[in-house]
């Protein structure tokens, strides 16, 4: 693959390394090293995903640092890992579909635009999108039980019914006793509860969510990766402009090394994995609302999607549809890159021809 940047009287090109579609993948390699490398990234990231959501459910405004501070004060380095196996569980047959829906999607979808007549970026661009799309709805069939139960789990150290507790941050084994004794008492309670309808509960939120937060993601991420290297290019033509006035010899072309591609995706993925964050946010908000916030206590129905936002302005105006804006920037920030670092790590490891790829 190769980018060229023109600027009147010269040119820069680009070399990048070759593109690796699905057809050029060893899918046993792909799918066992992905559900290694995916495990660690998913690990890592975990605390930050607990922090969100927890200020997602709180009933008031909570700073990130407080919340974590009372999480490790009362609950200890293990309340940050709360449902962190039920959670580990799901994502390797998840991240296997969603690794799945891509990769077949982009590729059948760019060979298309482009026997369409799309010039290259664009057909890039729209192959990206369509890939992200089917890819996050093929992922919620598995995702969304997985999370309604992790995400019980997270909070129920956190969330306190005592009304004098307007921060929701007492101590849990003192205002909250624990309601699930583990991954498999939660899936087992909420399925003779509410049937298989609670552990879909806010999978059409959760569709509206990830769909277009992924196909925003992964155009984004296509638009910006060339934006970036189209920056590169130009900085690298006009070094061979000087170097041309000195009577040195440019050489017209760039061949950049591992390092330098690998910092160019994880640039490009955390400029587009903040974009998809501040557009989605209100919506996972209620998301996460409607699939852990219920009337089982109080012997009420589950609230609808226009109450749980009517609740949400209630306690604090538009703007608490936006709580957890910071970890949920950070933590998709950083997902986005070790992600699209570590997926594009994983294909080249897994490709059938090695040599073909330098």
């Amino acid at each position: 693959m190769s980018l060229s940047t023109a600027d009147e009287d010269s040119a820069q090109e680009i070399h990048l390394p070759a593109d690796i579609d699905w057809q050029m993948l060893d899918k046993s390699k792909f799918f066992f090293l992905g559900a290694a490398l995916f495990s660690g990234v998913s690990a890592t990231l975990y605390p930050v995903v607990v922090l969100k959501t927890r200020q997602q459910v709180s009933q008031t405004q909570v700073s990130c640092g407080r919340i974590a501070f009372s999480i490790l004060r009362h609950e200890g380095f293990r309340g940050l890992y709360r449902g962190f196996g039920t959670s580990l569980t799901g994502t390797i047959p998840a991240r296997a579909l969603y690794m799945t829906a891509l990769e077949v999607t982009k590729s059948n979808v760019g060979i298309a635009t482009v026997r369409l007549g799309f010039p290259e970026p664009t057909a890039a661009a729209i192959a990206n999108a369509a890939a992200g799309l089917s890819a996050a709805m093929a992922a919620q069939l598995v995702w969304t039980p997985i999370d309604v139960v992790s995400q019980r789990l997270m909070v129920q150290g956190g969330i306190s019914n005592n009304k004098n507790n307007p921060n929701n941050l007492k101590n849990p084994n003192v205002s909250s006793p624990c309601k699930y004794r583990g991954g498999i008492d939660a899936f087992r309670k909420i399925l003779n509860a509410d049937g298989i309808r609670g552990l879909y509960r806010g999978f059409g939120m959760s569709i509206l969510t990830y769909a277009p937060s992924n196909a925003v993601w992964w155009a984004s991420y296509s638009v910006t990766q060339r934006f970036v290297w189209g920056g590169i290019g130009c900085y690298y033509c006009k070094k061979d402009d000087v170097s041309k006035e000195n009577g040195g010899n440019g050489n017209g072309s760039f061949r950049p090394d591992s390092k330098t591609v690998m910092a160019v995706q994880g640039l490009s993925a955390a400029m587009a994995g903040g974009v998809s964050a501040l557009i989605t946010m209100p919506l996972d908000t209620i998301k996460t609302r409607l699939q852990v916030l219920d009337g089982e206590e109080n012997g009420k129905r589950s609230p609808t999607i226009g109450q749980t936002v009517k609740n949400l302005v209630r306690e604090g105006g538009w703007s608490a549809c936006y709580r957890g804006l910071g970890p949920r920037w950070a933590s998709m920030s950083m997902s986005a890159t070790t992600m699209i670092t570590t997926y594009e790590f994983l294909k080249r490891l897994s490709a059938k021809n090695q040599e073909s790829l330098t």
